[in-house]
C-alpha cells in the first residue's frame, strides 16, 4: 500500500514535478428523485379500472468508502465534481421507477471526511470497509395509486420527485502506520524503509530528498509484521509550518510508535544532540500528546567514526538505550525490528485491557508492498 505519486495539474509536461496529494475538495450531488405517475387502469371489460399509477424510483447516495488498495488521495485529482443517477419515474401499471445507483469514492484507510462548509467532522475512515453517505439521494414522488381512498377513488395529482442532497466535502488523509520514522532531513529515514521494506523512496545525498510520506509493510521472521512510515524530514518551526512541517507531522499523529532517527555527522556541522531537542520540541508544539508517544531513539550511520561517541552521549543525556544502526551495513537492524515488535505487542496488549470492546491488531494491510527481511535486516 504504497503512497503514489502524481504531477501536479497543469504541469504534467515537466519531467519529475510531482505531488503526494493528502487533501482534496469535492463537490457531490446525490440523483434526484423520479416522479410519480398519474395513471389509469384502462383494459377491456374493466371498467373503472382506477388509478395504478407507480412512484418514482430514488435518486443515487454519494457514498466515501476506505479502500486498502488506495494509497493517497490522488485518483480524486482531476476528478473534484461527483453526481449520481436520478430514480426513473413512475409508469402505469403500478410500475416503480428504477433507483439511481449509488456513487462510491474510494479512499485510504486513514481519511477524514468533513463538510467544507460548515467544518465538522463527518466519519473518521480507519478500516477498510468503512463508509459514510456524504449525500443521500432524494426520494421519489408518489404515483395517484398512494392518493386513493374511500372518498377521492380516482385521484388524479400525483407527487414529483425530491431533489438529491448537495455538499461539498473536504477529505484530509492521516496515514495509518504502527511505526513512523522522525527526525532532521537527511538522517537516513528513507534508506533504512528501503532496506527494511520492499518501499522504493527517492533517496540522494542531500536534505529534503523525501517530499511526502512514505508506507512500507516489514515482515520479521515468519510470523510478525507491521506498518513502517517515512516522514519527511523536520526542521525548527515546523510546527508553525516551516519546511511544510505541519503538512508532515498530521501524518505522525495516527503512529503507535516513534523511531527517532539522529545522524551523528550532520552536513550542517550542527550538533546532534542540539538536533534530538529541537525535534522533540517542534513534536511537543504541534500536539502534546506526541511527545509522550513510545520512542526509540537510534544513531544512524553506525560505520562513521562519531556514531558510537553521539550514541553514548545520547544515553547519558537522555538516560535511554539508544541503539547504533546502519542501513548500509545492516548493523543493529535485526535487534531494531525486534524491539520494535517487542514493543508493538505491549502496547496491543494495554489496549486490549483498556479497552476490550475495541479491536487489536495492526491496520489491514492486505497487498501492500513488502519483503520479508532476514530478521529485519
Amino acid at each position: 500500500m504504497l503512497p503514489v505519486a502524481f504531477r501536479k495539474p497543469g504541469n504534467c509536461g515537466k519531467f519529475g514535478d510531482f505531488m503526494f496529494a493528502d487533501r482534496a475538495i469535492l463537490f457531490c450531488r446525490a440523483g434526484d428523485g423520479g416522479n410519480g405517475c398519474s395513471s389509469f387502469r384502462r383494459e377491456t371489460f374493466v371498467p373503472r379500472g382506477g388509478p395504478d399509477g407507480g412512484d418514482g424510483g430514488n435518486g443515487g447516495d454519494i457514498i466515501i468508502q476506505a479502500d486498502r488498495n488506495q494509497g493517497s488521495l490522488g485518483n480524486l485529482i482531476g476528478h473534484r465534481h461527483w453526481k449520481s443517477e436520478r430514480g426513473e419515474h413512475g409508469l402505469g401499471a403500478l410500475c416503480t421507477g428504477k433507483c439511481g445507483k449509488p456513487t462510491i469514492i474510494l479512499v485510504p484507510p486513514g481519511t477524514l471526511v468533513k463538510d467544507h462548509q460548515h467544518g465538522h467532522l463527518l466519519k473518521d475512515l480507519q478500516n477498510h470497509g468503512d463508509s459514510v453517505i456524504v449525500a443521500k439521494g432524494g426520494r421519489g414522488g408518489k404515483g395517484n395509486k398512494r392518493f386513493a381512498n374511500s372518498v377521492n377513488r380516482a385521484p388524479r395529482e400525483s407527487e414529483g420527485g425530491h431533489p438529491g442532497e448537495y455538499r461539498e466535502i473536504q477529505l484530509e488523509l492521516k496515514m495509518i502506520a504502527d511505526v513512523g520514522l522522525v527526525g532532521k532531513p537527511n538522517a537516513g529515514k528513507s534508506t533504512l524503509l528501503s532496506r527494511v521494506s520492499r518501499a522504493t523512496p527517492e533517496i540522494a545525498d542531500y536534505p529534503f530528498t523525501t517530499k511526502y510520506p512514505n508506507l512500507g509493510l516489514v515482515h520479521v521472521g515468519y510470523d510478525h509484521e507491521y506498518v513502517l512510515a517515512d516522514i519527511p524530514g523536520l526542521i525548527e518551526g515546523a510546527h508553525s509550518g516551516a519546511g511544510l512541517g505541519h503538512e508532515f507531522l498530521r501524518h505522525v499523529e495516527r503512529t503507535r510508535l516513534l523511531v527517532h532517527l539522529v545522524e551523528p555527522s550532520p552536513a550542517d556541522m550542527s550538533d546532534p544532540l542540539d538536533n534530538y531537542t529541537r525535534i522533540r520540541e517542534e513534536l511537543r508544539l504541534y500536539d502534546p500528546t506526541l511527545a509522550e508517544r513510545p520512542e526509540i531513539i537510534c544513531v544512524t550511520k553506525a560505520e562513521l567514526p562519531d556514531a558510537a561517541t553521539c550514541a553514548e552521549l545520547l544515553r547519558e543525556v537522555t538516560g535511554r538505550e539508544v541503539f547504533l544502526i546502519s542501513a548500509v551495513t545492516g548493523k543493529g537492524l535485526p535487534e531494531l525490528n525486534r524491539l520494535i515488535i517487542r514493543r508493538l505487542e505491549e502496547m496491543r496488549a494495554e489496549e486490549a485491557l483498556l479497552h476490550p470492546e475495541l479491536p487489536s491488531g495492526v491496520p489491514d494491510v492486505e497487498g501492500a508492498a513488502a519483503e520479508p527481511a532476514a530478521e529485519g535486516g
